[in-house]
């Protein structure tokens, strides 16, 4: 299928789910940024490696010189929505997730079981343009009623 070309500009810019590549969003991530949270006196430094490997798409994070975890993106039956999981170095799994893209808008949900008490979390990123990310890390009992627990932006600043 072709794309028209004013559509295919904004599936190269990563705005746009594009039916031909689930993954174009996705290496929006890859490079260095400088993560700046509400909860920390000074900026962290976050380095993603991705890279498609099969059908799975994958980001290796790096936090101020430390590898930390793989991140796993696998495309869901929906477009803009793919499942996640992320692999410490210990190889263990860290729980699935969900991401959900609808434009500048991404949203990262997971839950925690406890005892029959269970707690909803998501993280909502707001894209400006390819290179800042506003984000807000929230918790809910219900997933109705969300509170805001940390927030902070990303900005990158290199490949």
């Amino acid at each position: 299928m072709k794309l028209p070309r004013s559509l295919l500009a904004l599936c190269l810019l990563g705005h746009v789910f594009c039916a031909s590549d689930p993954y174009t969003p996705l290496r929006l991530y890859d490079g260095t940024w400088k993560v700046a949270r509400k909860d920390l006196p000074k900026p962290d430094e976050l380095i993603n490696q991705c890279s498609l490997i099969g059908k799975y798409f994958a980001c290796q994070q790096t936090v101020n010189g430390s590898v930390g975890n793989l991140m796993i993106f696998i495309p869901a039956a929906q477009p803009g929505h793919y499942v996640t999981q992320g692999v410490n170095l210990q190889g263990r799994a860290l729980g699935r997730g969900d991401l959900e893209i609808d434009g500048d808008r991404w949203v990262y949900s997971s839950m925690w079981d406890e005892g029959g008490k269970t707690t909803y979390y998501r993280t909502v990123n707001i894209f400006s343009g390819r290179n800042h990310i506003h984000f807000d890390q929230q918790e809910s009992t219900n997933r109705k009623d969300w509170v805001t627990k940390n927030s902070g932006d990303e900005t990158k600043v290199g490949r």
